[in-house]
């Protein structure tokens, strides 16, 4: 417990003595830009922008196709199955009638 006390207080000094000393001087700054290169890099940021922008139209439009084209593929998908289960249906159907008329005629 001893240590603990000891290691936190010399802690606390360490903080202390780091947080007084003062900042070292940043002499490797930059310049400050001329009015030409700042104008010409907010021209750069809209050509990039508008850029951007039609991308993303582009690839709006490219999901609507895809969409519309897994719509038309469901659909498609649908009237198949729509004419399985109906041709099913009526061989099902035959097949009960089928049936019907033998058990009809073995009856008599």
């Amino acid at each position: 417990m001893n240590k603990l006390i000891a290691t936190l207080i010399a802690g606390l000094f360490a903080s202390a003595a780091f947080a007084q000393a003062p900042a070292p001087a940043d002499t490797t700054t930059a310049a400050p830009a001329t009015k030409a290169e700042v104008k010409a890099e907010k021209k750069e940021a809209k050509v990039h922008a508008k850029a951007d922008k039609k991308e993303a139209k582009v690839e709006a439009k490219a999901d609507q196709a895809d969409a519309k084209a897994d719509a038309k593929a469901t659909k498609e998908h649908a009237k198949q199955h729509a004419k399985k289960v109906k041709a099913g249906a009526d061989s099902a159907e035959k097949k009960a009638d089928a049936q019907a008329d033998v058990k009809a005629s073995t009856a008599k």
